[in-house]
């Protein structure tokens, strides 16, 4: 078994450390968050007092953290994981941030004779919890060969998508997909009420044919016809708009750098931001059905 050291155990990192103990691999993790640490202590995670101790004597490090600034920033420099590693260490990092800092990342591993990969997660907390998240690999072929074992205890699908950088590429893509299908359904069962339609007929009809959808058949904003949708609990979040539009945001930043038309992907990005300034920050991203209906013409 291999000797962990998890770094952000927040929402998702808390549950992806808890199943690696589940495992049987010993944990030892940091979190800034005492709430957290109590949490993952509870779970059997041992708890560093710093985020050095807790990589010192690691074989795998896996870092979750808020953006791209603060892996880079923990993660660097003389005070730094990888400067607290000891040498050949794999550092596995699986926030979610922008394509150049996780390039930063890499670089900044392979130069202090560690190993990287970043591979950022698709699954919300409840997959964190279920351990049946998807992973979008970046890195070399060996990495991701010593990565897989690991991130198969955490999740259901493991996609090596290329090299370094290209698994938050997927991310990011993935989830300008999941922001402007939401808004198509939600605009959908918007209009299918004014026109006197079921939520239930609409979701049987486009459940079944051209329309289907993720963002419909598992995530359906609307309460009834998917039970376990969070429509159901009053748009309590799963994923949360605040996340949605990080993502949209980190989507048009790698749009701009690259020359590609997202027009579509700007709208989104539009849209909840407005959704996030009236207050919803914190709503599932699938609350924004709620400020469709708010909108007339």
């Amino acid at each position: 078994m291999s000797s962990i050291g998890f770094i952000g155990l927040g929402n998702m990192g808390g549950p992806m450390a808890a199943n690696l103990v589940k495992a049987g691999h010993g944990v030892r993790g940091f979190d800034l968050a005492p709430a957290a640490l109590e949490a993952a202590k509870a779970k059997g995670v041992v708890i560093a007092a710093t985020a050095a101790e807790a990589v010192a004597d690691a074989d795998i490090v896996v870092t979750m953290l808020p953006s791209g600034k603060h892996v880079v920033g923990a993660t660097t420099g003389e005070n730094g994981l990888f400067a607290a590693a000891k040498p050949g260490t794999l550092f596995i990092d699986s926030s979610t941030i922008d394509v150049a800092s996780a390039r930063a990342f890499h670089d900044a591993a392979l130069a202090a004779g560690h190993e990287p990969l970043d591979a950022p997660v698709s699954g919300g907390v409840g997959g964190a919890e279920a351990g049946t998240l998807t992973f979008m690999a970046g890195g070399t072929a060996e990495a991701f060969a010593k990565a897989e074992p690991i991130l198969v205890l955490m999740g259901k699908k493991i996609v090596h998508c290329g090299d370094a950088g290209a698994g938050q590429a997927a991310k990011i893509c993935n989830n300008m997909i999941l922001g402007i299908s939401m808004i198509a359904v939600s605009e959908a069962f918007v209009l299918g009420e004014k026109l006197g339609l079921s939520h239930q007929a609409l979701y049987d009809v486009a459940s079944t044919s051209s329309g289907q959808c993720w963002s419909l058949t598992t995530y359906c904003p609307v309460p009834g016809p998917v039970p376990t949708s969070p429509a159901n609990r009053g748009y309590q979040p799963g994923f949360a708009a605040a996340l949605m539009l990080k993502d949209l945001r980190l989507s048009q930043e790698a749009a701009g750098q690259a020359g590609a038309a997202t027009a579509l992907g700007a709208a989104a990005t539009a849209l909840y931001t407005a959704f996030e300034e009236e207050g919803n920050a914190g709503k599932d991203f699938s609350g924004i059905i709620e400020w469709v209906r708010t909108r007339e013409g």
